[in-house]
């Protein structure tokens, strides 16, 4: 199993190598840092992890850096922020493209036909019906706020 879904790990190791050879310190330390992450996911798991749980793990990491740039932009450190912004583009090189919410909104509002979610209620069984069919190309914040102002939650 591990064998055939590790190629993004796979990718990120000689990525890794290639940064240190070119001397690449801030892409390096990245790749790293998402590397430890991943072996952090796998040692919990007790497993290798494929490609779409690694893409879980680089998406927490991507999460971490755009709080963190939020967090330095409130407190008016616009140097930090821009670090944070420039590390999360090293992490969001390794995910696939994410769905704007004129790709994602057909998608939802067929869902909630499906279902016949009329209130806000049936969120949570419309978000999971949603984010089974978007897969990892939607972000769940934004599906999240679609489907609210779909159902007339806010």
């Amino acid at each position: 199993m591990a064998e055939a879904t590790a190629h993004l790990a796979a990718r990120l190791e000689e990525d890794m190598k290639a940064a240190l050879r070119a001397g690449e310190k801030r892409r390096l330390g990245v790749i790293r840092r998402a590397r430890a992450a991943i072996k952090n996911a796998e040692i919990a798991a007790r497993e290798p992890l494929g490609d779409a749980a690694v893409e879980r793990v680089l998406r927490g990491i991507v999460k971490q850096h755009r709080e963190s740039v939020e967090q330095f932009e409130a407190a008016g450190r616009a140097d930090r922020a821009a670090d944070e912004r420039a590390e999360m583009a090293i992490v969001e090189e390794y995910l696939p493209e994410q769905l704007d919410v004129a790709a994602m909104e057909p998608v939802i509002v067929q869902v909630i036909a499906e279902l016949g979610a009329t209130e806000p209620k049936d969120m949570g069984a419309v978000m999971k019906a949603s984010m089974a069919r978007l897969g990892s190309a939607a972000d769940g914040k934004e599906v999240s706020a679609i489907v609210r102002r779909l159902l007339g939650g806010g």
